[in-house]
């Protein structure tokens, strides 16, 4: 038995869905819960399966962009992603690098990283402080 790809029920599904390019980690979490729906569903049809599989390739295109450190990571992304990574509010980090506003200010890229900053930021999450300069 031979299945045929139903482009009526697939246009459905994306109605229904709407998968974009994801931008932002709320986005990415819907992505994912649809994803997670997707998976345990028993018998997935061809169209489902072409929606998980697009679905996984935006999630997976965010997740490289946004959650990967490297060569393109600035000292700023790599805050948010420490903070993200170990579930650091911004509170946590007024008196290791300033005030609520100067921590504010560095957490929503408005201010650089000062070295003196950066070494304490280094200490707290255990971590060269080169990481934010």
């Amino acid at each position: 038995m031979t299945l045929i790809f139903n482009s009526q029920k697939y246009r459905e599904l994306l109605v229904e869905y709407q998968p974009k390019i994801i931008r932002t980690e709320e986005e990415n979490e819907k992505a994912l819960a649809i994803v997670e729906k997707l998976m345990h569903q028993q018998s997935r049809s061809l169209e489902e399966d072409e929606l998980y599989d697009l679905l996984i390739t935006l999630i997976d295109k965010f997740e490289k962009e946004y959650y990967s450190p490297g060569n393109s990571s600035t000292p700023h992304s790599m805050l948010l992603f420490l903070m993200e990574q170990r579930d650091i509010k911004q509170s946590n980090l007024v008196g290791v690098i300033g005030s609520k506003g100067i921590v504010s200010e560095v957490v929503n890229g408005k201010r650089e990283i000062s070295k003196a900053q950066a070494k304490a930021l280094g200490d707290f999450f255990q971590v060269d402080a080169g990481v934010f300069i």
